[in-house]
């Protein structure tokens, strides 16, 4: 799989990111850093009841690669579960590192395909579902102490 890595389409989506601020008063926050490329990320959640993301906050610097990515995690991410963000990140992980057969089912995902020759920019791709996820992992021990 090879060709320009940082596509049109990566540069649009590099540009579009949605929930681009911090929240107020989240249920939940992590800010990550990836040791591998320095991207950095940090996550504010607002959930339901039910667990559901309500609302979210992202604060990136990262590279084109992952400002896409939280791109399309921010698009897809309001109304789904931990599990839910938990399971797209998984199949993307398995799918940059080659034993899974497409980068994800949400839309645009497919723009992500060209990265997986490129294992060093792995971390910042998968950098934005990891800080939603321990984000709403924070929001869900806050609400188990309530």
């Amino acid at each position: 799989m090879s060709g320009a890595l940082y596509t049109r389409e990566i540069m649009r989506l590099a540009v579009s990111i949605p929930h681009q601020h911090r929240l107020d008063n989240p249920d939940g926050t992590a800010e990550l850093r990836s040791r591998t490329c320095g991207s950095r990320v940090a996550a504010d959640v607002m959930v339901t009841d039910s667990g559901e993301l309500k609302d979210l906050g992202l604060e990136i610097s990262a590279c084109a690669l992952g400002q896409a990515s939280a791109a399309i995690l921010g698009a897809q991410a309001i109304g789904k579960t931990a599990t839910d963000v938990r399971t797209v990140r998984d199949n993307l992980a398995a799918f940059l590192q080659g034993s899974g057969g497409s980068p994800g089912e949400w839309p645009d995902m497919d723009n992500l395909a060209a990265a997986r020759d490129h294992k060093g920019r792995h971390a910042a791709i998968l950098l934005p579902y990891d800080a939603v996820i321990a984000a709403l992992a924070d929001a869900a021990a806050k609400q188990q102490v309530a």
